[in-house]
């Protein structure tokens, strides 16, 4: 039986764990060939490993720091050299930042939040983009929390990149509306990772979700009959949604 992503090229940031490392390995099994980033090379392995346990082919590892903007141009210059297209960019990567007031953040660290949550997406568009459009049926996802649109107290930079990466992905929904290219926004809410055990150590984390549940609605958002556009699908109930204009 032919798999749903069979003969899919799929890149996933932030791959060596949590939601990025669950989504890697439900592409994989769904028939994809994974090209893996993240910054530690042995959560990569760890990924690969699985990967061919559930029967897939080797993952294409990249360690790779995603506030290296030429090293993601690079990357998007080897798919194109050896692949030719790209299918799939899953959008995962991402920093928690400082759990504090505004007023005490420091500039640098604000910074350094949008880098990674903001920046290096909007070059993974501008690298990826050409590629994808040479998919026959292109799809980006992006992973958003919550906190974008609750200005959720004490983590301002933490929603206010992921604010920024919503409109950024919903303008280029709109930019690419007319062609194969699909582009929507998963918002997983509280799972079982490392960030959220950081945001909130007094959490039973038996009371969560895991990466490996959500993953598994991140697929169909992947495959080449998914038709909607510059929308946001909740996994905690289960919806997809538009974006609407505040009332």
């Amino acid at each position: 039986m032919t798999k749903l992503l069979a003969d899919r090229i799929a890149l996933v940031t932030g791959a060596s764990r949590g939601i990025g490392f669950a989504t890697a390995l439900a592409l994989a099994k769904a028939g994809a060939h994974i090209v893996a980033t993240a910054r530690t090379q042995g959560g990569l392995e760890e990924l690969d490993d699985e990967i061919r346990k559930a029967g897939g082919s080797n993952a294409t590892l990249v360690p790779l720091n995603l506030t290296d903007s030429d090293g993601i141009a690079r990357l998007g210059a080897g798919l194109h050299e050896r692949y030719g297209k790209l299918d799939i960019l899953i959008g995962n990567a991402g920093v928690l930042g400082p759990s504090s007031p505004v007023g005490h953040i420091e500039l640098k660290t604000f910074n350094d939040v949008m880098a990674v949550n903001v920046s290096a997406n909007f070059q993974l568009i501008r690298c990826m983009e050409p590629l994808l459009k040479q998919s026959d049926a292109g799809r980006a996802v992006f992973i958003t929390s919550g906190a974008a649109n609750k200005a959720t107290a004490y983590v301002s930079p933490y929603a206010a990149s992921k604010a920024a990466l919503e409109t950024l992905a919903r303008s280029w929904a709109q930019e690419t509306a007319n062609t194969a290219l699909r582009v929507n926004l998963f918002n997983p809410g509280p799972v079982r990772t490392r960030m959220r055990a950081t945001l909130m150590p007094g959490e039973d984390p038996a009371t969560l979700e895991t990466p490996e549940q959500a993953a598994e609605f991140i697929v169909p958002l992947c495959a080449p009959d998914w038709t909607e556009t510059g929308k946001f699908y909740d996994y905690k109930t289960r919806s997809l949604m538009s974006f609407r204009a505040p009332a």
